[in-house]
């Protein structure tokens, strides 16, 4: 895995069913994901000028959306940084092992919706950023 790329990652339109009452997407395992979920989590009250991630995964695989308003993710493989702004609850962008990440830029009352492939585990993280190149050349 650690030989995946920031081009190995991209942004996939979900299923967008249109409603006078309000608009619906539907995220189903094996179906917008090519994963089974096995964690979802959610960042919000992110205060202005906070940044989020800072982080690579060694397995996990996840799928990032902007439930509400907006943020940019910098994807970064060790070689090639790569940005990526997610701001329609439609759009997720698809993250592979081995990248490294940073969420930034958050609007006013955004959420950050993450469906992951693993449960949390703190031994799958690279923390470091010259742990996470050591990772990367393996």
């Amino acid at each position: 895995m650690n030989k995946n790329s920031v081009f190995d990652c991209s942004v996939i339109e979900l299923d967008k069913h249109h409603h006078e009452k309000g608009n619906i997407s539907i995220v189903e395992n094996g179906n917008e994901v090519p994963f089974d979920v096995k964690r979802i989590y959610y960042l919000y009250d992110v205060p202005g000028g906070e940044d989020r991630g800072a982080h690579a995964h060694k397995e996990l695989r996840q799928l990032i959306i902007a439930a509400s308003g907006s943020f940019d993710i910098i994807l970064d493989d060790g070689h090639v940084k790569r940005s990526i702004t997610l701001n329609r609850p439609y759009m997720g962008l698809l993250v592979v092992p081995g990248i490294w990440r940073e969420l930034i830029n958050f609007s006013s009352g955004s959420i950050c919706m993450v469906l992951a492939s693993h449960k949390y585990d703190e031994d799958d993280y690279i923390r470091d950023y010259s742990e996470f190149l050591k990772f990367k050349t393996k």
